[in-house]
C-alpha cells in the first residue's frame, strides 16, 4: 500500500515531464501563468523536468514547441495540468488515458459546484480515471506548489502573489483562494512550506490519500488541512489514525455553523455535516483542530521546530522581563487547560541566590526591566533542570535597555538545542522586535507576538504528546 500511494502521487510533486493543456501566450490567462511558472522555475534551475505546452492554435511559446493535441505528446509525459473550459475536459481525459499519462491536475472550475451537469461531467472524468489507473487532483483548484522541485500550478502570477520558501510544513486546502492567500502570507511571514495541495472538488485524490502519502514523505514534519467537508469518513479516519502516530496533523474545519455549511456546499459541493461529528472524529484520530487560520500556523510553526521534542506533561514554566506579560501568560495557561509548574525548592533557592533582591523568583519568574541576558540564562538554567517543569514559555521584551539582543538570542537557541524540554518564545513589539524574532526562529526557537498565542501553541504540543502516550499505551 505504501509503495502504491507513493508511486501514484509522486508525479504530482516530482514530474519528469509536465504537459500544460491550455497553455497560451496571452499574458494573465490561467494557461499562460501556469506555463510561465514552470518556464521560470526551469530557467532558475529549480524545475528539472521537461515542459510541453498544448494548444491547437499555437506552434511556439517563448521558444517552447507547442503540441496541438494530447496524442502528440512525448511518451515521457507523466503529469498533465488542464486549464481549458469544463465542457472540453472529459474528451481531453479520454486522450490522456489513451496516451498513458497517470497524473492529472484539473485547474478548471465549473463542475459539481455549479449543479447537475457539472456533477455528470465529474462522474464521467472519474470513470475514465478509474478505468485507466489515473489519479486526479481537482477540478476547481489551484493545484500543487513544491518549492524544492519547481512544480507551481498556482495561476496567480508572482508579481501579484509571493511564493514561500521551502520548509517542513505541508498545507492542503479545499479552497484554492485560501491556498493562494496562505502561500502569499507564508512568504511574508518567512514560514517555510514544503508542499501545498489545493484539491478543490476532490473527485479522486482526497485528504486520506494525501495523509497516506505524507506518512512516507521525510521532508514533511507536520501536515495542515483546510477542510470544508469529508466525503468518505471511514477512509479519512483510517488514514488519520495512521499518520498521527508518525507526525502531527492540524485541521482547520470551516462550515461550523448553518450559514457556513450552506456556503461550503455552494463553494465546492461539500457536505459539511454536523460540526460536533468532526470534533469527535478529530479527537478520536489525534488530529488537532485549529480555531482559525492564525492558530493553525502558530501550531504548525511549533511542531515544525519542536515536534521531535514534545512535553512530558502539562506543567508550564514562564520566564518574563515584564510583569504584565507574565500575568497574561499565566491566564493563558489556565484558559488552554494547562497547569502552572510548582517550582522545586532547589530552583527557588538557586534563583534567589543568583538574582538581585527586586527580581521575582517564582512561576512566573520575573527577571524585571533592568535585566541583562545573563539573568535570563540563570532562570532558563534553573527551569530546564527542574523536574516539575515540562515546558517553558520565555517572554522577551527586547525594548528593555540593558538586554543584549544577540546574547539573549544565543542563550535561547543554545538551551533549545541542549534541553529536552520544549521552549517557545514570546516577543511583543514592532519592527525591531520582528527582526530579533526572525533571528530567533532561524535558530530553531518558535516566536509568537503575544503570550496567549505562545501558550496556545504550547498547548497543541502538550495535547499531541498526550495523544501519542495514549495510543502507545504509556
Amino acid at each position: 500500500m505504501a509503495e502504491k500511494i507513493v508511486e501514484e502521487l509522486k508525479p504530482f510533486f516530482e514530474p519528469k515531464a509536465v504537459a500544460i493543456i491550455g497553455a497560451t501566450d496571452k499574458k494573465g490567462k490561467v494557461g499562460n501563468v501556469i506555463f510561465e511558472n514552470f518556464r521560470m522555475n526551469k530557467e532558475r534551475g529549480i524545475f528539472k523536468g521537461k515542459i510541453y505546452p498544448v494548444n491547437p492554435k499555437l506552434d511556439e511559446i517563448e521558444g517552447y514547441k507547442v503540441y496541438h493535441d494530447v496524442k502528440e505528446l512525448p511518451d515521457d509525459t507523466d503529469l498533465a495540468v488542464i486549464a481549458i473550459p469544463a465542457k472540453f475536459v472529459p474528451a481531453t481525459m479520454r486522450d490522456i488515458a489513451e496516451k498513458g499519462i497517470k497524473a492529472v491536475i484539473i485547474i478548471t472550475g465549473g463542475f459539481g459546484e455549479l449543479g447537475e451537469e457539472g456533477k455528470r461531467m465529474e462522474q464521467e472524468i472519474l470513470e475514465i480515471a478509474r478505468a485507466n489507473g489515473i489519479r486526479v487532483i481537482g477540478p476547481n483548484c489551484v493545484g500543487v506548489y513544491v518549492p524544492d522541485t519547481g512544480v507551481d500550478t498556482v495561476f496567480l502570477p508572482e508579481e501579484k502573489m509571493d511564493r514561500p520558501k521551502s520548509g517542513p510544513i505541508a498545507f492542503v486546502s479545499q479552497s484554492g483562494a485560501f491556498a493562494a492567500a496562505m502561500l502569499d502570507w507564508a512568504a511574508g511571514e518567512d514560514v517555510g512550506i514544503g508542499k501545498m495541495v489545493s484539491y478543490g472538488n476532490k473527485i479522486d485524490v482526497d485528504d486520506a490519500d494525501l495523509m497516506e502519502y505524507f506518512i512516507h514523505d521525510d521532508e514533511i514534519k507536520v501536515v495542515t488541512f483546510y477542510i470544508e467537508g469529508v466525503k468518505d469518513g471511514r477512509k479519512f479516519m483510517d488514514a488519520a489514525r495512521k499518520i498521527t502516530k508518525v507526525k502531527p496533523v492540524i485541521a482547520l474545519k470551516s462550515g461550523r455553523t448553518e450559514y457556513g455549511a450552506k456556503a461550503a456546499s455552494s463553494h465546492t459541493g461539500s457536505l459539511a455535516g454536523a460540526d460536533t461529528i468532526y470534533d469527535a472524529v478529530f479527537k478520536q484520530t489525534g488530529i488537532i483542530r485549529a480555531e482559525d487560520f492564525e492558530h493553525m500556523f502558530d501550531l504548525a510553526k511549533a511542531f515544525a521546530a519542536l515536534g521531535h521534542k514534545l512535553p512530558k506533561g502539562d506543567r508550564i514554566g514562564i520566564i518574563t522581563d515584564g510583569g504584565g506579560a507574565g500575568v497574561m501568560a499565566s491566564d493563558a495557561v489556565a484558559r488552554f487547560g494547562l497547569k502552572m509548574a510548582e517550582l522545586s525548592d532547589e530552583t527557588i533557592k538557586f534563583l534567589k541566590e543568583n538574582f538581585p533582591p527586586h527580581a521575582v523568583a517564582g512561576n512566573p519568574t520575573d527577571v524585571v526591566g533592568d535585566t541583562d541576558a545573563e539573568r535570563y540564562r540563570i532562570a532558563i538554567e534553573a527551569f530546564t533542570k527542574d523536574p516539575n517543569v515540562d515546558a517553558i514559555v520565555i517572554i522577551v521584551l527586547f525594548q528593555v535597555p540593558l538586554l543584549e539582543e544577540e546574547k539573549i538570542i544565543e542563550i535561547l537557541a543554545d538551551y533549545q538545542k541542549k534541553s529536552d524540554k520544549p521552549i517557545v518564545a514570546v516577543a511583543m513589539g514592532g519592527r525591531k522586535t520582528d527582526r530579533y524574532a526572525r533571528m530567533l526562529e532561524e535558530r530553531g526557537v518558535p516566536v509568537y507576538p503575544t503570550p496567549e498565542r505562545g501558550v496556545r501553541a504550547m498547548a497543541g504540543l502538550v495535547r499531541y504528546a498526550e495523544y501519542l502516550r495514549k495510543v502507545k499505551g504509556e
